[in-house]
């Protein structure tokens, strides 16, 4: 039930409006997006960098309604990338499509993206970029789209995307991401779908989440296992343990600014983790999705402002 509100919420223009501009919701969703600036996120970057992990850096936004928006998107992302580059910062970048113009003119979209995953490509050490996953309207764009990229020379293995676990469609999808062998980051998915295309039991989800998560650990790409439920954690250390995985050959994908002591606890065994660090001014939409996704934020957001 606190699911649907909160993804009902995360849809509300005029309360995202208000929430966006109030000290009280910025105060509020701090603990998980780490400012409004590019500096803000490089100083987080640099601070989870210092405990051992990486980062993937995605600025906040989606669904731009003209190509002005979308190409100053891709400036900051250009610019995003040569601050990682100048700080040596283990930092990749994630994106939206829809932030990239996909609404307004695909084929600008396109070669937004398809540029900065050259410069990635290029940097030294190369980098790489994550086109994130939205809502079922979008996903077999997406995937057509990141096909598409890592078929370009010079491409693979520097464009990779996400898959959502709560779709039924996610096991086919992976097949076919793997025949490219294109890098994943599985999740659970955070939007609202129905029954037809989406499970929409918790036990289904997880238990699609745990079968998929196999056939990435043993596909031989370095993939990204994106949760924060310790017992999915435990299954896939131990399923690593048993099929001799080396610790280095796929990581663990986790949210700014919550479980900092598992991450940092996940480092210090060995393993490979990635904090994924959220920045910029619109973010009301991610922020209920993240309490959509884990309603018990709630009460520890609430905590830490009665400390204050």
């Amino acid at each position: 039930m606190l699911r649907a509100l909160f993804i009902a919420l995360s849809e509300s223009k005029s309360l995202r409006a208000s929430a966006e501009r109030s000290s009280f919701g910025q105060r509020t969703s701090a603990r998980f997006v780490a400012g409004t600036e590019v500096s803000d996120a490089v100083r987080a970057a640099a601070a989870i960098n210092q405990f051992g992990a990486g980062v993937s850096i995605d600025n906040l936004g989606e669904n731009v309604t003209n190509a002005e928006e979308a190409r100053a998107s891709a400036r900051l992302y250009h610019n995003l990338l040569d601050e990682i580059a100048k700080d040596g910062l283990n930092a990749n970048i994630s994106l939206k499509l829809t932030h990239m113009g996909l609404d307004v003119d695909e084929k600008m979209a396109y070669d937004i993206v398809r540029n900065l995953v050259a410069k990635a490509a290029s940097m030294t050490p190369k980098n790489f970029v994550r086109v994130d996953m939205e809502g079922s309207a979008y996903t077999q764009r997406t995937l057509d789209f990141v096909h598409e990229l890592h078929r370009v020379p010079g491409n693979a293995g520097y464009v990779g995307t996400v898959i959502q676990s709560y779709m039924r469609s996610a096991e086919s999808d992976i097949e076919k991401l793997l025949a490219d062998r294109i890098r994943i980051r599985l999740c659970k998915g955070a939007y609202k779908e129905p029954e037809s295309i989406a499970f929409q039991k918790k036990s289904e989800v997880d238990a699609n989440y745990v079968k998929l998560m196999k056939v990435l650990m043993k596909s031989g790409v370095y993939h990204g296992l994106a949760t924060h439920d310790e017992s999915i954690i435990k299954e896939a250390k131990a399923f690593a343990v048993r099929e001799n995985l080396p610790r280095d050959s796929f990581e663990f994908q986790m949210l700014h600014g919550i479980r900092r002591d598992l991450q940092q606890s996940l480092v210090k065994e060995g393993w490979k983790v990635r904090v994924y660090i959220p920045f910029g001014t619109e973010w009301y939409p991610y922020f209920m999705r993240r309490l959509a996704e884990r309603p018990a934020n709630v009460l520890f957001i609430a905590k830490n402002l009665l400390r204050k």
